[in-house]
């Protein structure tokens, strides 16, 4: 159990509060395709997430063909948002969500969610989100997504509660490390998409099978 008294949570979304099927090789073929289709070379940018691959390429035309590059940046957002919308429309919430983020607020905790996913995918997955939730950072709304740690601080400035009063939750490497940089404590979970070992090597404090279990992890006030 973590020892400090906590004020917000704040979790990542696709996996950890929502059930999703985005088929990101999919997505990842289909930008490298729309890249080359701009007479680049892909050299590189196989190995990068794919919001990372577009800034890559957008880049990449950027020099080679001038003027270009917003048509691109353009093309490529909306193939993945398509993407992330049709998932989304066979998405869910994981199995006790909402009644976990109902005990937070009953306990005077704060909940929030930062996620590379767009805005449309998420609230159509939980179109009541802001009901339960006083921080909802999708890419839209930052410059810099995670792992970059502007995501995540974005997140609780808006909660106004700082890092060591507050907990990042995910099940991915990136969020725990995130969380580690910004001086959140951390909790991985074990949705499938990481091991424990992979993330507790990221830095979890702990690690537990949903999210729904949170409220066993947070000091009783």
């Amino acid at each position: 159990m973590i020892n400090n008294h906590i004020e917000a949570v704040v979790f990542d979304f696709d996996g950890t509060l929502a059930k999703l099927n985005i088929d990101f090789p999919f997505m990842r073929r289909a930008v490298l395709d729309l890249t080359a289709s701009y007479s680049v070379s892909l050299d590189g940018l196989s190995n990068l997430f794919v919001l990372e691959m577009i800034e890559a390429g957008r880049d990449l035309i950027s020099g080679n063909s001038p003027g270009s590059e917003a048509d691109y940046v353009e093309k490529a957002n909306r193939l993945i948002k398509d993407i992330e919308i049709k998932a989304a429309k066979n998405g869910e919430l994981v199995d006790g969500i909402r009644q976990m983020l109902d005990d937070l607020t009953a306990r005077n905790i704060k909940a929030g969610v930062v996620t590379r996913n767009c805005r449309e995918a998420v609230r159509k997955i939980f179109p009541d989100i802001d009901s339960f939730c006083g921080a909802v950072v999708t890419r839209e709304f930052t410059g810099n997504v995670k792992p970059h740690p502007a995501h995540l601080r974005i997140a609780l400035g808006t909660l106004g509660t700082a890092p060591e009063y507050s907990v990042m939750v995910g099940d991915h490497a990136m969020d725990i490390s995130m969380g580690k940089k910004v001086g959140t404590h951390t909790i991985g979970v074990l949705t499938g998409y990481s091991e424990a070992d992979v993330l507790r090597e990221a830095g979890a404090d702990f690690i537990i099978e949903s999210a729904s279990e949170i409220i066993d992890c947070l000091p009783i006030d």
